[in-house]
């Protein structure tokens, strides 16, 4: 059974930062992700992981200027020099924590994105990263809550990652933008499956907890299962009152946290 990862950009967010590992270990949560770590020296996070026991199992590369409305750019032409200063950040970052993916954002269509760009950039972060270790994720994105993602189907991921042919660039499968922008889940899962480094879960009505039945999360995690996928699903929902109150989900869906 796969395991579950707490995202602390999106769990337990009325604690600081450093204060929710300790709150996702007390929950029950093995393994964590957040977006972006860069604001908070690698070694302080570093004591929390080592405090509680987590693992890092994802976390972002710089996304350039998320306030001025980027979002990521791996995709963008003539920022090439500022991807590979990101990429160098992300794996110091990733080694300190020991975490073995991280994702990389190709930026909005409306910023000049092109797939050239997004695939030159995607070989040399696979390049630099394979030596440590550490995988290279790419996460389609549905445009309700994204206008203007560069990627946001999945077939077109899995083009991309052919295209690029590195054995260490995968697909980050977010479930809920999935079933938002195309449906077919289960289906998708089967398909696209092999690719599948990373899932990540949230109920397509409101990206709340899941198990609303929109999404028969109990029925979508045993396909999972099947396919022998054992690593992990990161928990980057919204939560619709205290996180650790609305933690009855996994029970309802028939998995553990751990």
């Amino acid at each position: 059974m796969p395991r579950f990862a707490a995202n602390l950009s999106f769990l337990f967010t009325d604690l600081p930062f450093l204060d929710r590992f300790e709150a996702a270990a007390r929950a029950g949560f093995k393994g964590v992700e957040f977006m972006f770590p860069y604001a908070v020296p690698a070694g302080e996070i570093r004591a929390r992981l080592d405090e509680t026991g987590l693992e890092t199992v994802l976390f972002n590369l710089p996304p350039g200027h998320w306030d001025k409305g980027e979002r990521g750019f791996a995709a963008l032409p003539g920022r090439e020099d500022e991807f590979a200063s990101a990429v160098d950040l992300a794996l110091t970052y990733a080694e300190a924590l020991g975490c073995p993916r991280l994702h990389a954002m190709a930026g909005l269509a409306g910023h000049g994105a092109m797939r050239e760009t997004y695939v030159a950039n995607l070989r040399l972060a696979a390049a630099w990263a394979a030596p440590q270790g550490v995988d290279i994720l790419i996460e389609p994105i549905n445009t309700r809550d994204m206008p203007d993602y560069f990627l946001t189907r999945t077939a077109d991921a899995r083009d991309v990652i052919a295209e690029v042919g590195a054995p260490n660039l995968g697909l980050q499968f977010d479930l809920y933008h999935r079933h938002v922008m195309e449906g077919g889940v289960a289906e998708a899962i089967r398909e696209f499956g092999p690719l599948a480094r990373h899932y990540q879960c949230a109920d397509p009505a409101d990206r709340g907890e899941p198990g609303t039945k929109e999404l028969d999360y109990a029925r979508i995690f045993r396909v999972i299962e099947e396919t022998g996928y054992t690593g992990w699903i990161g928990c980057e929902y919204k939560p619709r009152g205290d996180t650790t109150a609305g933690l009855t989900w996994p029970a309802a869906c028939g998995v553990t946290l751990g």
